[in-house]
């Protein structure tokens, strides 16, 4: 059996990941594939989460990709969040896990208004995402405030959980859009305000090829390997929100190789995926919370000290902005009200890693400009550093 250093593992998400300069990609699509698939909960870290691996940043460029010639597309799919992706990564996405999502989400919310007891009912949901989809195509995109004022339907309020202590009065259009956009026939356009700003327009979608979902399993499991292996099932398990059945079938249809990891666990790799890389030149980076080189892994003591998380993480296990160094975690960043870019080391890497740190901050510092940027999720450090 074939066996994958720790080293050679952060040489492997040095080059793969598009982070240490001379291999930095040339488009957020390249970008994004490189990770398989990025964080778009938060509209500020998809933005930064490519620039960080633009041979030249460029917010401009990720929009264009996202809302121009729609290259980048946001899907609600892996572990039931927000990812953005490559059109060509879409469908095996889609099939693998937004599509079941989706009808999970539509029966959730069936149920809903079944416990509500209005009457309202499945023929109900489907006359007002009609009337839904009917106004964006005479209006092209909206907001939700602007749908909800042309479509009397989506001002309708329901009661949840009714006789239970949670029990609450909800609006229904935010989870009528929701539906629309986890089944492809929405999707967000441009925000109303800059590429940090999380209030979206919505326009019309595109539909998904409808992919075997064992054949778009086993493809994605490959693009996940190629970009985060060796990693154990547990890790591709978590990473996707599969089950251990699903993941277990998914490496096999793939033919996964095992090898074995520094730590003494099996891991694996794609097909013929053993050869060792050379290392790149000394590269450090500063990532955004929730960047998929920090969050690709449910075990990540190959790159992060245990010591580290209590300093970098919340309490619900979203890690916010690190500092990187030769594909180590050795601190955190924050952006002050001021736009300072601030950082500092949880370890010391020595004086040459110091300096690239900083030149990684003026860099970033110099193309977000104006925009300020507060994590959506935040973190002791990022609180910290930003005060």
């Amino acid at each position: 059996m074939h066996r994958i250093s720790n080293e050679q593992r952060r040489i492997r998400l040095g080059r793969r990941h598009r982070l240490a300069p001379s291999v930095r990609a040339a488009d957020p699509v390249e970008a994004s594939d490189a990770v398989v698939a990025l964080h778009a909960t938060d509209a500020a870290t998809l933005s930064l989460s490519v620039c960080a691996r633009l041979a030249e940043a460029s917010t401009a460029a990720v929009e264009h990709a996202l809302y121009d010639d729609v290259s980048l597309v946001r899907l609600l799919s892996l572990r039931n969040t927000l990812f953005a992706m490559s059109r060509e990564v879409a469908p095996c996405v889609d099939a693998s896990t937004a599509r079941a999502i989706a009808v999970k989400e539509r029966r959730t919310f069936l149920k809903h208004l079944a416990e509500d007891g209005g009457g309202l009912d499945e023929r109900w949901l489907a006359e007002t995402e009609a009337a839904t989809l009917a106004t964006l195509a005479e209006r092209g995109a909206c907001t939700g405030s602007e749908l909800s004022a042309a479509v009397p339907a989506l001002r309708t309020k329901i009661t949840v959980f009714p006789g239970k202590k949670w029990e609450a009065v909800q609006g229904v259009a935010t989870r009528v859009i929701r539906l629309l956009a986890a089944d492809g026939r929405i999707r967000r356009d441009r925000p109303r305000g800059s590429w940090t700003s999380s209030q979206f327009r919505w326009t019309a979608g595109t539909s998904w090829p409808a992919l075997p979902v064992p054949e778009a399993k086993a493809e994605l499991a490959r693009r996940w390997l190629l970009s985060y292996g060796p990693a154990t099932e547990a890790d591709l398990k978590w990473w996707t929100g599969w089950t251990l059945t699903d993941t277990r079938r998914a490496l096999t249809a793939v033919g996964a190789e095992e090898v074995c990891m520094d730590d003494g666990a099996r891991g694996f790799v794609a097909p013929g995926d053993t050869a060792p890389e050379p290392p790149t030149e000394p590269w450090a980076a500063l990532l955004p919370s929730l960047d998929p080189s920090a969050m690709g892994w449910a075990d990540r003591t190959f790159h992060l000290d245990a010591g580290h998380r209590p300093a970098l993480f919340d309490r619900a296990g979203n890690i916010g902005p690190t500092v990187w160094w030769n594909g180590r975690i050795v601190g955190g960043w924050a952006q002050r009200a001021d736009g300072e870019v601030v950082w500092r080391l949880l370890t010391n890497p020595g004086r040459a890693a110091a300096e690239a740190v900083g030149a990684e901050a003026a860099r970033l510092a110099e193309w977000v400009g104006d925009a300020r940027i507060t994590p959506r999720f935040r973190t002791p450090l990022e609180r910290e550093l930003s005060g």
